[in-house]
């Protein structure tokens, strides 16, 4: 939709604030009135680009972590990657989001949601390597699950946002697996 990809391109430059509806109705080809049509506000622009970033990073990362018996190394780097591929791309969306999801009840219940799922995933998927011998016991699943997503989303956005101290965005990735295997497995090359 043209009102998206104008949000998108336009908070590249701008912070949603300074982005007025005129703007992204101009930028898509239509009258204000128009806009109000498909959208109530510009904060329901943020909330739907999230959702279709949200969206694409799932379909990518798929079911991957239903197959951790076939290459756990290779898979838990799928996944990760998955969703950090799909929000640097989306770099400005992120922050915007970022910058209010303490303010924003939509975008902050939209981010949850997803925390939420992406923990009980990751709490599913360390059962079952538990459960098949390739993983030790340890720290409870879901309390493992909630420190890893957390570090996840932390690293991913510190890099994403160039904070500092950051990663390279070279180095994300394989960072992030590193420590996820050592979480999980206790060791980096787990069978």
């Amino acid at each position: 939709m043209a009102i998206l990809a104008t949000a998108e391109r336009l908070l590249a430059d701008r912070t949603l604030r300074e982005i007025s509806i005129n703007d992204l109705a101009r930028g898509a080809g239509i009258s204000r009135t128009a806009f109000y049509f498909y959208f109530a506000s510009k904060d329901a622009v943020l909330l739907a680009l999230l959702d279709s970033v949200v969206n694409e990073a799932l379909t990518a990362h798929g079911d991957v972590l239903d197959h951790l018996a076939e290459d756990p190394r290779a898979r838990w780097r799928e996944a990760i990657k998955a969703f950090y591929k799909t929000f640097r791309s989306h770099r400005a969306v992120i922050l915007a989001c970022w910058q209010v999801v303490r303010t924003n009840a939509e975008i902050r219940r939209l981010r949850d949601t997803v925390m939420e799922g992406r923990v009980q995933a990751t709490a599913t998927a360390i059962e079952a390597e538990r459960a098949r011998g390739a993983a030790p016991a340890g720290l409870p699943a879901r309390d493992l699950a909630v420190a890893l997503n957390s570090m996840y989303e932390r690293v991913m956005l510190g890099t994403v946002a160039d904070e500092g101290p950051a990663l390279a965005d070279s180095d994300v990735v394989d960072v992030l697996v590193e420590v996820c295997l050592m979480s999980i497995y206790q060791t980096t090359s787990p069978c």
